[in-house]
């Protein structure tokens, strides 16, 4: 992708960036040019940016909501910039006067995961440039999303291994969490396939990290959830793509047949992608499985004929048949594309989203999401339920936490509630926390992109035995606890608390009248 020539409008210096420009350490406010010039004393100047540092109303309010639309935590400044600079600048800024900070990218979290009350957000979006396919790989902004990446990607016939199946999220954002998709049962989750990163750390560092360059931050940045650097680019390894697909949807009316037809699947290797939703039948209950699966063709895999694909799977063969079809591979990554402009256009795509997302073992996946499906019935999830294989020895990033499990699966239930219903909704979230200390209990952990509200033990309990590592690298790389205060991971108290610039709140109002807004 060819590099822009010009700075979009809103990044060029000076273009609403004059905004906000210094913080007043005593009042805990920032300040306007305007009360600069009035005279104002005692204040910490904020240094010259490519982008913009905003008070708006408008800004601070949309960065106060995401796709889950349940949880809205107002921050007073926005920072929104394509320069690493600018991001180094302001988060050294915050770590002097103990200011927290959330990136963002497509604000597609579901429970205010990257939001901050009375903090400053990084708008992570225009960090999207494309660097060259070079020897494999690619090294690409933050900000970039996954459908320009592939896009670009295909022009040289490869690919990234792993994509999510919504393509219009950001690397930065998907990397932060794991990054799992259908084909993570062969290839691990996005955050196994990164070759090195360029991050900035909560003191303000830029530091450039990999498997053997600082380890302990890169290993602590994957599936990190933001706590210990904001990624600004990373390097992508790139495998060779297919020019079609071949694309089962496969019924089944017997859950012990279709998660035992899935873990054949994930053994033998022999499609690229697996994943299976589950559906409600006429009376309500979630009884109708789909195995979908993906073989992928020349020139990334052999010829295959269906006999050959499907030999030994127990699926309905009777009543529904099943679909298959060839599609191009960007359609098949793309696929869900047609149907979010849908939900758009009837509105619903900005209903309440308080997702449930669990890594069940796999010695009692069938039990569990039993379990969990006939506590479904009779409601309209309104989004679907997921629930598909992964293989535990592929997904090596030590942050993304799985079930101790050859096997484990993936079950999601991905809600979509009316907003203005709040009680359904509050109720959900209650019950997904109850499902999830079920799952904890069996061995499982959660997926961490959904609505559960966790406590610090329940945090402990979800990293377990990285947990310590963790903490290590938290305490190492940002030790005033001021990076991605939205999930609620560590509660330690920063450095120097008692006195100097850091005493004080964590950060300036929230009301943006105090803010200069």
């Amino acid at each position: 992708m060819a590099e822009q020539s010009e700075r979009p409008a809103d990044l060029r210096a000076g273009a609403a960036g004059a905004e906000v420009v210094a913080f007043d350490p005593q009042a805990r406010v920032w300040v306007k040019e305007a009360e600069v010039r009035a005279g104002r004393a005692g204040l910490a100047h904020v240094p010259r940016l490519e982008g913009s540092l905003r008070a708006h109303v408008t800004s601070l309010t949309d960065d106060a909501d995401d796709f889950g639309h349940i949880v809205h935590h107002t921050p007073v400044v926005v920072l929104r910039t394509d320069s690493v600079e600018d991001i180094t600048a302001m988060i050294a800024l915050c770590n002097v006067y103990r200011i927290k900070v959330a990136a963002r990218g497509q604000g597609h979290a579901t429970y205010g995961q990257a939001q901050v009350d009375g903090g400053m957000v990084i708008e992570t979006e225009p960090l999207n440039h494309i660097g060259p396919v070079e020897g494999g790989q690619i090294t690409v902004g933050a900000g970039a999303l996954w459908s320009a990446v592939a896009l670009e990607t295909l022009q040289h016939g490869l690919t990234p291994p792993v994509f999510t199946d919504y393509l219009e999220l950001s690397v930065g954002g998907t990397l932060s969490v794991g990054g799992l998709g259908g084909q993570a049962h062969r290839l691990g989750a996005q955050v196994d396939n990164v070759i090195a990163l360029e991050v900035v750390t909560g003191t303000g560092d830029v530091v450039s990290c990999s498997p053997t360059q600082q380890p302990d931050l890169f290993h602590a940045v994957l599936a990190g959830l933001g706590q210990c650097a904001v990624i600004v680019s990373a390097t992508l390894r790139l495998i060779t793509a297919p020019r079609t697909v071949r694309h089962f949807l496969l019924p089944y009316s017997d859950l012990e047949t279709f998660l035992a037809d899935q873990r054949i699947l994930a053994d033998d290797g022999r499609f690229a992608y697996v994943e299976g939703t589950v559906e409600a039948d006429d009376a309500g209950r979630y009884t109708k499985y789909v195995l979908e699966a993906v073989a992928y063709g020349p020139p990334a895999g052999p010829e295959r004929s269906d006999a050959e694909l499907l030999r030994g799977l127990r699926y309905d063969q009777s009543g529904l048949s099943k679909k298959v079809e060839t599609r191009t591979y960007f359609g098949f990554l793309n696929r869900l594309a047609e149907g979010v402009e849908v939900l758009k256009r009837v509105h619903e795509w900005t209903w309440a989203h308080p997702w449930l997302n669990l890594l069940l073992p796999g010695d009692r996946a069938a039990e569990l999401s039993r379990t969990l499906l006939d506590e479904l019935a009779g409601q309209k999830v309104g989004g679907v339920v997921l629930l598909y294989p992964l293989v535990r020895r592929h997904l090596r990033s030590p942050l993304l936490r799985v079930p101790d499990d050859p096997v484990p699966y993936l079950m999601a239930v991905l809600w979509a509630l009316d907003p203005a219903d709040q009680a359904a909704v509050t109720a959900r979230v209650a019950a997904n926390h109850a499902a999830y200390e079920r799952v904890r209990a069996a061995g499982g952990t959660q997926y961490p992109v959904g609505a559960i509200p966790m406590t610090a033990d329940d945090w402990r309990a979800q990293y377990g035995e990285a947990w310590e590592e963790f903490a290590a690298a938290k305490r190492r790389y940002d030790p005033n606890n001021l990076l991605a205060p939205g999930q609620h991971i560590f509660t330690f108290r920063p450095i120097g608390s008692g006195g100097g610039p850091a005493s004080g709140p964590a950060s300036s109002s929230a009301d943006p009248a105090k803010s200069g807004a």
